[in-house]
């Protein structure tokens, strides 16, 4: 009886899960308080953000306080550390940003429906970044994707739907790949913990496990050749959901990346089922930045930019070092903030809430907007990897650490790749500083202020970070 009583869940084990708890738990509070409003207005709207507001920070918050400890929660399940703890924020940070772009998506008696199938995405791309058992990896992905299928639908536009029909097909084809991948998994090993992969045997059947799981995974991560979804349904999903998709979803799938390649897989096998994805690494970088050379819709483009960016940051898990994995978290907080500034400008440009915004918009825009304009260019100029931006400074330590684990060609091809992205970002920050008849141009002017908050916060993070590149140190994966 001893025994069996010990095996029931602790209150560490609650606490280490508490924050995604909260998160997922706040949107009921949001829902009863939307049942109270009778009539749509602006208080119906602030209510449901502000709620999911608090409710962020203190999420936010909690993790913080728990940085310092490693613990192994539920038996291992869900391994609560710096490294889960970093990617949560990371989530964290991008949901309140998303919900700063346009306080609250669709009508206002949608918004508290939206904004709670928000917070339960986030909390499932919390979930993926604690996992460590292939079950609670599908947990978070099915949680994280679920919702956004039906966040991907709310816009008026007919590209919404067909957005978050091909989302859902192609969506759930990589969670089909990863669910065989991990039966695979389990055939070989009989557990499906993490550490159960790292102490198996090398074997056929654990390789090709494996192989279908890195499949699923570069799916949810758009990286080349399984990236045709990302460019179409970022185009017809609401902007704000596009924001989130691109920094929470890589998020979430980059942290059970890491721990699967750094943690999961037997050591003398890892390499050698890995190289594949460094790979794909290469590919992303240089079909991400030559395909955004032709767009003409600044979502499509940043969809293509996110391809190269992710690309970049797999190049720094390449040979599975501790510098690489410090640098590629440094790299995927700086992306955060230059591409979610990028969005907040997007955000402020379109017109009653059209979520579409074209190149020929930013066609002298510094003429009407300064203050805007400099903004944008420095966002562009941080994605472009060009000083004083943490764009620079991640790059040229992303080279270190894949130049110092042996794989220079992946350098040579991202010194490649950011040349072209030159040329992509840069024909915008032209349009934008060349001088036009006004009269020609359409003055846009967003009701809503808020992405203001989004657009310095995210510019001084992105300067800061580029002075001073501070890269967490308790960030080592742990599987029990």
């Amino acid at each position: 009886m001893s025994s069996a009583l010990g095996n029931f869940p602790s209150s560490a084990d609650y606490a280490a899960l508490f924050p995604s708890f909260l998160v997922a738990l706040v949107p009921l509070l949001i829902l009863f308080a939307d049942l109270f409003f009778k009539s749509n207005g602006p208080l119906r709207r602030a209510v449901a953000v502000g709620i999911a507001l608090i409710g962020l920070v203190a999420a936010g918050a909690i993790e913080a306080s728990q940085y310092p400890q490693d613990y192994a929660a539920f038996g291992g399940a869900f391994v609560q550390g710096g490294f889960s703890i970093v990617f949560s924020e990371v989530v964290i940070v991008a949901t309140i940003a998303t919900l700063l772009l346009s306080v609250g998506i669709g009508r206002d008696d949608q918004v508290a429906g939206t904004t709670s199938l928000l917070l339960w995405s986030a909390s499932g791309a919390m979930l993926m970044a604690g996992a460590s058992n292939l079950m609670i990896v599908f947990l978070g992905l099915e949680l994280l994707s679920l919702a956004l299928y039906c966040l991907c639908a709310m816009s008026t536009r007919q590209t919404a739907r067909e957005s978050a029909l091909k989302y859902l097909i192609l969506s759930s084809m990589a969670s089909g790949f990863l669910l065989y991948g991990s039966a695979l998994l389990f055939g070989a090993t009989g557990s499906v913990a993490f550490s159960a992969l790292a102490a198996a045997p090398t074997s056929p059947l654990l390789a090709l496990g494996a192989g279908l799981f890195l499949v699923g995974l570069a799916f949810k991560l758009s990286l080349v050749p399984f990236h045709a979804w990302t460019p179409d349904v970022y185009e017809g999903a609401p902007l704000p959901v596009t924001a989130f998709m691109s920094v929470a979803t890589k998020a979430g799938t980059l942290a059970v990346l890491a721990r699967f390649a750094y943690a999961a897989l037997p050591s003398d096998h890892a390499q050698a089922v890995l190289v594949p994805l460094w790979v794909l690494a290469a590919l992303s970088m240089l079909v991400g930045n030559l395909a955004a050379l032709a767009q003409t819709d600044m979502k499509r483009l940043l969809a293509y930019s996110g391809i190269a960016q992710v690309g970049y940051i797999v190049t720094a898990l390449a040979g599975t070092s501790v510098l690489g994995l410090r640098y590629a978290i440094l790299y995927l907080a700086g992306y955060m903030f230059m591409n979610l500034g990028a969005f907040a400008v997007v955000a402020l440009m379109a017109r009653d809430g059209d979520a579409v915004v074209g190149l020929g918009r930013f066609a002298g825009l510094a003429h009407r907007r300064p203050w805007l304009a400099a903004a944008m260019t420095f966002f562009l100029i941080g994605l472009a990897g060009l000083p004083p931006t943490i764009g620079f400074t991640g790059k040229i330590l992303i080279l270190a650490a894949s130049v110092g684990a042996g794989y220079a060609w992946l350098a040579g091809v991202l010194i490649l790749g950011t040349a072209i992205s030159a040329y992509v970002y840069f024909k915008i920050v032209r349009a934008m500083f060349v001088r036009i008849d006004p009269r020609h141009v359409r003055d846009e002017r967003s009701r809503n202020a808020l992405p203001w908050v989004a657009v310095v916060v995210c510019a001084a993070a992105t300067f800061i970070l580029g002075l001073i590149p501070l890269t967490p140190s308790n960030v080592l994966p742990l599987v029990k």
